[in-house]
This record gives C-alpha cells, structure tokens and sequence, in this order.
C-alpha cells in the first residue's frame, strides 16, 4: 500500500491492443509537477478477469442460472463451455504474443470451437494467403472471442462490447434520466467484475483524487457506476471526470444528479484544471494562492452547476506538458486481435502502439462538419520534432515498443517532414502511422522521405467524392488532388485509408452515385487500399451545427440538461440517405477485396439508383495528369540512400547505387562524379545537414556550368530515384 495523490482511471471498455493514451499523458505532465499518480485501465483488467479459466466458469455458470440461453447460437457455445474454458488461457497467452506456438494449431481449422462468428471466414485466403499463419490464427483466435463475447451480450449482460460498455446511454443523452435509473439498478455482471478491482486500485494508492478519462460513450456508464462506488464506499476521496466525452458532450450540463458522483467536471487540456483541482484539494484555504480558483471545471455550489473559470492561468505550452509515461499500465497482457480482415483496420487493434500527438489540434480547422469551434480542434499547437523524438525515445526505454501511432487530428505536412528528417538523424528503427489531409504538399518525394523514416501508414477524411460538396465542406481539396497525393502515398510504400461520408447536407442521390463511382475508381487504380462509409452526424459545435439554415438542415432541439453533441435533423432534401448504406458498405467491402469493379453500380443496391455521371476514366485522366511541382531556391534537398561506391575510369568514374530493392550505375567525368559524391555525404538524412536547391546551383556554378542540364539529365534522374529528394 502506498499514499498517492491522484489515481487516474480509465473505465471499461476502450481498446484490447493498447492503453488509451489520457491518462499517460496526464501522469507524464504531473511528473513534472513532483504530483505522485498511478494510473490503471479498467478495461483490460475486467476483460483478462473475464476471458480466463476461472472468470468463464463463472460466466457460464451465471448465465446458466439465468434463464436466457435461447438462441441457437447461445446453446451451440453453451454446450461446446467445457471446450472454451479448457481453451482460454492459451489463447489469450497467444494473442498476447506469448504463445506464438499455438499459431499453427489455431490455423489448421479445428482446435477452436466455432459458433457463428466463423460464418465470416470465407476470405481468409485473399486476407491472410500472403501474410503468414501467425495473423490467419489471430483473426481466427479474435473470432473465437467474439463467439464468447455474442454469448455474453445475450445470456449474461446486454450491455457488454470489447471496446464499449452499455454505449447507447451516452449516445444523445440529452437528459441524466435513463442513466440515472440505469445506475439506480442492481449491479450488472460487469460491474461485479469491475468494481472489486477498482477497490483493489484504491486500497493500493490511497489516494486523494481519483480522475476518470472517459473518451467516448462507451465508457460512460462504467465511470459513473465507478464514480458511485467510490462514493459510497470512500466518500472523503474526491471525484473528477475528463477526456473526450465530457469535452464534447457536457458543456452545458445542468442537472445537479450528475454531481452526486463526480465532485469535478473538466473541460479541455486536463493539465492545469487537474494541477489546480489537486492544489484546493490538498489545501483547501485561504492560504493557498489558487483557492477557489479553477480552470474550465464544472462544479456545485450553491445547489446549482457553477462553470470556475475564474484562475488567470494561462494553459502550459505542448513543450511544457511532459513526455507521455506509461508506468503502471499492464503493458505486457494488452491482447492483439485482427477482428476485420483488411490490413489497415488491423492497424486499430493489432499490436501495442505508443501514442503520441504531433500538434495539438488542427492545422486546417476549416472542415465544416467537425467540432471546430472546440478546443482539442480549434486551439492548434505544434511540437517541436526535436522534442518530438526526445519523447519517443523516452517512451521505447520505458516500453520497449517501437511502434507509434500519432493521434493528430491531422498531422500537418510541414512537422511530418521534420520528425522524419530528425527519425534519420538519430538513425532510430521505428514504426508509425498517423491521420492526415489529403492536401498538394504530399508530394512523391515526401511520401518516399516518411516511409523512410519508418511511416507504415495514413489515413485522411476523403469525405464525399464531390468537388461541390467538398468545397462546400471546406475540406480544401478536390477528388483529383487526393486520387494523385494517394498515389504518391501508395507508390512509396505507404498504407491509405480514407473515411467516406454520405448523407451530407444538400447531397443529392446523384451526387451520393458519382462518389460511390470516384470511390470505385480509386480503388480499381490501387491507390487506395482501405476505406469506410459513415453516415453525416450534426454535431452542436460544427458550422453545421451553429448554422444549420445555411446548409438546409432543420435540427430537433431539445432540453438539455445532460449531454449535448449529436443533434438530431431533418434534411430538407427529403432524401432518405438511410437506404444507401448497405449498399455502399458491401461495395467497399468488395473493392477492397480487388473484385466488383466491373459490377453496374446497380448491382450494388435493391433500388433503382440513376447512372453515374462521372467518365469511366475520371481517376486515370487525374493521375495521368503530370505532376505540376516546381523546384523553388528555398527547396530542400537531403540524401536518404547509403554512399555510392566509386570506380575511377580513365577521366570519368562509375557510380554504384544501392538500396534495399534496387541497384542502379550512372557514369560522369571525374570532376562532377567526385564533386556529386562530396554533396551526398553532405546531405545524407544522418547528417542533419539540409541544403536548398538554391544552394545547391550556386556551389555548382561555382565550378561548372549549365547546372539546368544537369540537374534534369538521365543521370540525376537516376540519384533522384535512388534516394536523392527535393522537400
């Protein structure tokens, strides 16, 4: 047992694969403060407790007991129970990358019981044919877990989900009352699970705050349920509550219910409102220089919800917040699982990835369907890439994972070239992926220096595949510049993702057909390899939202006294946008498959649809299009290949190229190959040297002439190819 000042707490159920990075953030930005903290996820906790021997035998035995074993699918597990108890452990070890043995067992077909969740299994060859028996036997261990995680959702606890708990009470509550009564309730199987846990974290840290991250809606009703716990059972402990749901969806909360469980409500950057909740806390007086006084925090007082924003404190700048610390979390027993058969949805939850962030907020902060007017987006905050790397070695030390999935909500092109010039410059071997724009700055050479740097992957907001829609989304980018910046992504060996959307306001069925045609061409070109489909959300805190007479939305208003995000709208339109979502889902499933590109977009859908409008050739014709990218003075240069080796012949020499795929030779007078020598090792990427191309003109005119010719001969081209690159 140790006294500890804050405990922070992330509730039931996040991720499998890694650790919500909130709470890390938070301890490593108290770190610097001297504030002691220990941080838990809940989640992983309850879901090892639960996927074991003893918590399946338990788990079967409950829902024997109660009655709801009626499906067939729920008596075909219940019979096999034996089976899945004797198996579990096993495969848990296996999916925690420590039993990598049972691989072959589990891919041969018939080790694991099988129950509707492996009626999915009919593309494992196109998946998994090139990709090795170790992820075959993880999507097949992950579908195992799935069949016992459908039984639980429908004999033991309807609320249950890997990555949500009892989601749908946080979706548009506008009022506390569902939830209210839901925690009024006996406890659900979980809570057993998760509340002797949460106690156990207690009695370890003693501590005299307990702060909640809660990202999503999925995690709400378990901080709550916590939140009563606690009170009840140590009411001297202080309660708080932040993250991404409270940020978005509590602003205006009124019901003073909410602060029977939580003493605090944060909004924001948690840094300083928690540096300040701590200080009244451990001295709550007159004395202390901060009494009273709160940063963006919700609380009662006087029998009403207050909003103190009353300190002058300004929030910490990203350089003074801390590098991300990840002691304490159950880093070892994360479980990787590959639950959809597509390699960049795997990304999501395979593998244990640290999380960083490259900028706070986003650089663009236009997009008129997102919440732009709220801090996490508005308030844009670049990291220095120095210090950038700084974190990112200190976080391998700690974790020993290499991996890195920076969490921007769009990293900007500009940084992204600076953390991998200073990745090369410290010659690190890591892994990372990250959200980006689809925006003219990605050029081929750019994307070639990132996959160098060790970025696997990208993921970036296509949206509607309409130049209207796109311009009235203010998204900044046109369908021909995102197939070209794909392809420059793709051709440099880099992953692509791109989120769909349909059902924007003013989108006619029409323009709903032509998008799905540019996705259907995009994906036919290979250069996009991954994609998904969402439904428009008005959102209270986007442009839509604010004005929605100026997009033809009529929103249904209602009383808020709880939560307050998604709003619910009437198109003026009148086009039911429902309709086309299978349709547009299970043609994205098929292209992503490589199959389905000569089907008729009507194949697609059980209704009459219009033809599309786009010419069969739309995508091509853009990637066609020549790359209009102009070399200015200011333009960098840096060498990313190893030393070319030298062979002098008579009055010229031979140049040997190699990289990891390719060799090529180029020959030049003697001067001008050593001269072209002596630059590469000048600006190789582990130099940390950059020169311009103005630079690099005036020191050749210093010595040769007709630098144009050059520069664009068929022996330059044959450098740039090799790994010589204009930033």
């Amino acid at each position: 047992m140790t006294n500890t000042n804050l405990l922070l707490l992330t509730p039931p159920f996040t991720q499998l694969n890694t650790p919500y990075p909130a709470t890390a953030y938070l301890k490593g930005f108290l770190n610097t403060k001297n504030i002691s903290s220990f941080q838990a996820d809940l989640g992983i906790e309850v879901i090892l407790a639960l996927f074991s021997k003893e918590g399946l035998q338990n788990m079967f035995a409950y829902a024997d007991n109660s009655g709801k074993i009626r499906t067939e699918n729920t008596s075909r597990i219940f019979s096999l129970s034996k089976i899945y108890i004797r198996l579990i452990d096993e495969v848990i070890l296996f999916l925690q990358g420590k039993n990598p043995n049972l691989a072959r067992q589990i891919a041969a077909g018939n080790l694991l019981p099988q129950a509707s969740r492996f009626d999915q299994t009919d593309d494992l060859e196109w998946a998994f044919g090139n990709m090795g028996i170790q992820d075959k036997a993880k999507h097949l261990a992950t579908l195992f877990l799935e069949d016992i995680a459908d039984f639980i959702k429908e004999a033991v606890d309807e609320n249950f989900g890997f990555s949500r708990y009892a989601e749908r009470l946080g979706q548009s509550a506008n009022s506390f009352d569902e939830l209210y009564d839901q925690l009024s309730a006996p406890l659900t199987y979980i809570d057993q699970l998760t509340l002797p846990i949460l106690k156990n974290k207690i009695e370890q840290t003693q501590p005299k705050l307990i702060c909640f991250s809660v990202p999503f809606p999925g995690n709400l009703y378990s901080a709550f349920r916590c939140a009563q716990f606690i009170k009840t059972n140590y009411p001297a402990i202080k309660t708080a509550m932040g993250g991404g749901f409270p940020n978005t969806e509590l602003r205006s909360v009124t019901d003073v219910r909410v602060f029977d469980f939580f003493d605090f409500i944060t909004l924001d950057d948690g840094e300083l409102p928690i540096e300040l909740l701590f200080s009244n806390i451990s001295n709550p007086s007159v004395s202390n220089p901060n009494f009273n006084l709160f940063k963006r925090t919700l609380l009662l007082e006087e029998g009403g919800v207050l909003y103190n924003n009353f300190s002058l404190r300004k929030d910490y700048p990203q350089e003074k917040t801390g590098t991300p610390d990840y002691s304490d979390l159950l880093l070892d027993q994360y479980i990787s699982v590959i639950e959809i058969a597509n390699p960049m949805h795997s990304l999501w939850s395979d593998g244990r990835w640290n999380k960083l962030t490259m900028a706070h907020g986003c650089y663009w902060g236009k997009c008129t369907f997102c919440d732009i007017s709220l801090d996490y987006i508005g308030n844009y905050q670049p990291v220095a890439a120095k210090l950038l790397v700084d974190r990112m070695e200190t976080i391998i030390a700690q974790t020993g994972e290499r991996g890195f999935h920076f969490v921007d909500e769009a990293a900007p092109p500009a940084l992204m070239r600076e953390l991998a010039l200073e990745i090369l410059r410290r010659d690190l071997t890591v892994s990372w992926w990250t959200n980006i724009r689809f925006e003219k700055s990605f050029n081929f050479d750019l994307c070639r220096l990132l996959q160098a740097s060790g970025c696997i992957a990208v993921s970036g907001g296509l949206e509607v595949a309409s130049n209207r829609l796109l311009e009235l989304i203010q998204k900044g980018v046109t369908v021909e510049q995102v197939a070209q910046v794909t392809r420059n992504f793709t051709e440099a060996g880099i992953m692509v993702h791109a989120y769909l959307m349909y059902a924007y306001p003013t989108q006619t069925i029409q323009e709903t057909i032509d998008s799905l045609e540019m996705v259907r061409q995009l994906f036919e070109a290979g250069v996009l390899r991954s994609g998904f489909w969402h439904q428009f959300a008005l959102t209270a805190h986007s442009p839509v939202g604010m004005d929605p007479a100026a997009y033809g939305v009529v929103p249904e208003l209602a009383e808020i006294t709880f939560a307050n995000n998604d709003v619910a709208f009437t198109d003026k339109t009148g086009i039911d946008h429902d309709q086309f979502s299978y349709g547009l889902k299970k043609s994205l499933f098929n292209f992503m498959h490589d199959i389905g590109f000569d089907f008729p977009l009507q194949d697609w859908f059980d209704f009459p649809i219009p033809e599309t409008t786009v010419p069969p050739d739309f995508i091509q014709e853009a990637l066609d299009d020549p790359a209009q990218y102009e070399l200015k003075p200011s333009t960098k240069l840096v060498w990313i290949g190893p030393p070319p080796i030298l062979t002098q012949e008579k009055n010229q020499v031979i140049l040997s190229f190699h990289n990891q795929t390719n060799s090529t030779e180029i020959t030049l007078d003697a001067a001008r190959g050593q001269w072209l020598v002596t630059i590469l090792q000048q600006i190789a990427a582990d130099t940390g040297t950059v020169m311009t191309y103005g630079n690099l003109e005036k020191i050749y005119s210093e010595t040769f002439t007709d630098f144009l010719s050059f520069w664009y001969s068929d022996e330059m081209h044959e450098v740039r190819e090799m790994g010589l690159l204009a930033l």
